[in-house]
């Protein structure tokens, strides 16, 4: 019998959230978590910085009144270098001025406290989905943007064009997409696709990713495979400025 896969747009999710108001980040922490979304809080806007270069997050949910340095002012310092990840401002200032100042900074949403734990869930699937970073995935299909990979039929399209991957670069492509926009390791790649004798430190792994790039990206303008310097590899949709 075929068990039920119907997606979750939210599911595996990681958001990292900036509140100091620690009723309800605990509030939103167990909410989300409900929802199969991995929530960290922090309470301070130099300390949501520290911790969004120490890890990968899918999205960030900014107060603005915060101590040390306000949610708008971190807004800002993402957009700097991280044109993609959607920001959700979760704030008590309702004026039209606030918003257009934090659209103006980079925010994707505004929700105006109080609001319902419900509406909070509702509009981070909007973001995600309208991010193109979802992953829709029913035992057969994996969907990311234009990209399908037909799981059973082991064939990949891209815009409805057959591409010819060899085993291993189909493996490490089903691998990159299944982790959902999250970086992978070389050591966690090389852990899952070569026996544990394989040095990480090899460029192999290099030349695999430079090999599904020229036939998943070549003539796309919206790139999917990218590096993370220092970090390793993800498959998530970026249109290079």
């Amino acid at each position: 019998m075929r068990r039920d896969h119907s997606p979750l747009i939210t599911q595996n999710m990681k958001a990292l959230l900036l509140e100091d108001d620690t009723v309800l980040s605990k509030e939103i922490i167990s909410f989300l978590a409900k929802k199969e979304i991995s929530c960290e809080a922090v309470f301070d806007g130099k300390s949501f910085l520290e911790k969004q270069l120490e890890m990968q997050f899918d999205i960030y949910l900014l107060d603005v009144n915060v101590p040390r340095m306000n949610g708008l002012d971190v807004c800002k310092e993402i957009r700097k270098k991280d044109k993609s990840t959607p920001i959700l401002m979760l704030t008590a200032y309702s004026e039209i001025q606030n918003k257009i100042q934090a659209f103006d900074l980079g925010a994707d949403d505004y929700l105006v406290k109080p609001f319902h734990l419900d509406e909070l869930h509702l509009r981070i699937r909007s973001l995600m989905r309208r991010s193109g970073t979802e992953v829709i995935d029913n035992e057969d299909i994996i969907s990311i943007y234009n990209l399908n990979i037909n799981t059973t039929e082991m064939r990949i399209t891209r815009d409805g064009v057959n591409i010819d991957l060899t085993p291993k670069e189909y493996k490490l492509l089903l691998l990159l997409a299944k982790a959902k926009g999250r970086t992978l390791s070389k050591q966690a790649i090389a852990e899952q696709l070569w026996d544990i004798n394989f040095d990480p430190n090899l460029n192999t792994i290099e030349v695999y990713i430079n090999f599904l790039r020229k036939k998943i990206d070549k003539n796309q303008e919206t790139k999917l495979i990218h590096t993370r310097p220092g970090f390793g590899y993800y498959l998530k949709p970026e249109t290079k400025a």
